[in-house]
């Protein structure tokens, strides 16, 4: 038996030695948590995906608000002629084979007069656009904070529990000296040294468990954050007990209003509906006739005169037209109604994504809520359970030592007592990690705090 311990503490020795030696090897980076959120921001895919789409949607939104001035363009063309050209000389046409050099140009400027309203509802709708990418975009940020949340607590809970097993074990270890005193004086059986000598094997592997349960959720933090490989981050703690919400005395129908008024997914849903609708009311537009204001300017050079370039292209043959056009809809192969149907359809399904996300809101304030309010109690009765667990180890412990109680009994009790401090330190992390979910259901989780 004694050889048989002897093996498992060397094997856990060496295995405690490797992981040691891990973790030296490895570059850390401390860091807390407001920059661990600034990592994964700079990190994760879909906050820059949705980045990158928010200033596509802010030059559509700068498009639309130009499109109300008039546009301009420039053309010029230079060609080379050659062979019979026709002249006019002294009012006869004359009819030579010669090469012909022709330089264009000509400005043209167009501006909608009336398209029944729809400049004015594609600016609304790119505005709207807009401000939907911008909910969008901060919802993102607060769900890479909830995740950040969730694997930075995980790990600092973890390291408590890492803390517990080790302060455990150094106790039990204690226990296993007083013991051999015991057995020496002839206090104690050998069987009860054998037995604690048991204990502390097993609260050695219970350690290594720990660590390694650490070690993976650590590593699980990198890997989100996007650290470089091999460096680890080093983190400060937060402290768990600090209340994040308050939302004593509010109802399920209070807090599901909150959260219609706060989420950011929510109202960027309600935007995204409006804009549909402007974009669907804009396409009917082209049912309607439509008037425009255009000005033209031409000019040209040819070889063929003998006037110099600035003469012909400035004085001699400008050309200016202003106007008005008018286009009456009558007949385009069904194209207008086929634009009108595919955006009353996306308008459509806008509304469906709209309430889908309106469930969903509800759904996550509802389980967060119960969730909270469980997490509550269960942190306050985790507080008695503990203060009981250390009062009745103090008590079996003394009788222990006084020869009274049996091994049996001493091993229960230590062993209640690390698992109602495991449960407390669980249900502490575990509230605050709740409140944490909280704020992200109702929306009120601030990334920038």
């Amino acid at each position: 038996m004694k050889r048989l311990f002897m093996y498992r503490k060397n094997l856990i020795l060496i295995m405690a030695v490797l992981f040691a030696g891990t973790i030296q090897a490895q570059d850390t980076l401390r860091i807390n948590f407001r920059q661990a959120v600034d990592l994964a921001l700079a990190a994760n895919v879909d906050y820059r995906t949705q980045s990158n789409t928010l200033e596509v949607l802010k030059l559509e939104k700068q498009s639309a608000l130009l499109s109300h001035l008039p546009n301009a363009n420039f053309n010029s063309s230079f060609g080379r002629q050659s062979g019979q050209q026709t002249q006019q000389i002294e009012g006869e046409i004359v009819v030579t084979s010669v090469t012909n050099e022709v330089v264009n140009a000509g400005l043209n400027m167009n501006m909608p007069i009336f398209n029944s309203g729809r400049r004015i509802l594609d600016t609304q709708s790119a505005k709207l656009a807009y401000e939907a990418g911008e909910k969008g975009l901060e919802r993102a940020s607060q769900q890479v904070m909830f995740d950040v949340s969730r694997r930075y607590l995980q790990v600092l809970l973890d390291k408590e529990l890492v803390r517990i097993a080790i302060e455990n074990l150094e106790n039990q270890k204690e226990t296993l000296r007083q013991i051999d005193g015991f057995v020496d004086a002839g206090l104690r059986t050998l069987s009860d040294k054998y037995n604690q000598q048991s204990e502390v094997a097993r609260l050695e592997s219970v350690l290594v468990d720990a660590e390694l349960q650490y070690e993976n959720d650590l590593w699980d933090l990198s890997e989100y954050l996007q650290l470089e490989a091999g460096v680890m981050p080093l983190l400060e703690p937060v402290d768990p007990r600090t209340a994040a919400v308050n939302i004593e005395g509010m109802n399920m129908q209070d807090l599901y209003e909150l959260a219609l008024s706060n989420r950011a997914d929510g109202r960027q849903q309600k935007l995204l509906v409006t804009s549909y609708q402007k974009d669907m009311q804009a396409i009917k537009a082209m049912y309607y006739p439509r008037i425009g204001a255009f000005y033209n300017y031409n000019t040209f050079f040819t070889s063929l005169d003998d006037r110099n370039l600035r003469d012909q292209l400035l004085k001699v043959y400008p050309q200016n037209t202003i106007g008005l056009s008018l286009s009456i809809p009558i007949f385009n192969n069904f194209q207008n109604r086929l634009d009108v149907s595919r955006s009353r359809v996306a308008y459509k399904n806008q509304i469906l994504q709209k309430e889908s996300v309106d469930r969903k809101i509800y759904q996550d304030v509802k389980l967060a809520h119960l969730n909270y309010m469980a997490a509550v109690k269960k942190e306050g009765n985790t507080g008695i359970q503990v203060l009981a667990a250390e009062e009745a180890q103090n008590a079996i412990s003394e009788r222990f030592r006084l020869g009274i109680s049996n091994f049996v009994d001493l091993a229960t009790a230590n062993q209640q007592l690390v698992s109602a401090q495991a449960d407390q330190a669980q249900a502490v992390y575990t509230l605050y990690f709740q409140e944490v979910l909280m704020q992200h259901a109702l929306g009120t989780l601030n990334v920038l705090d």
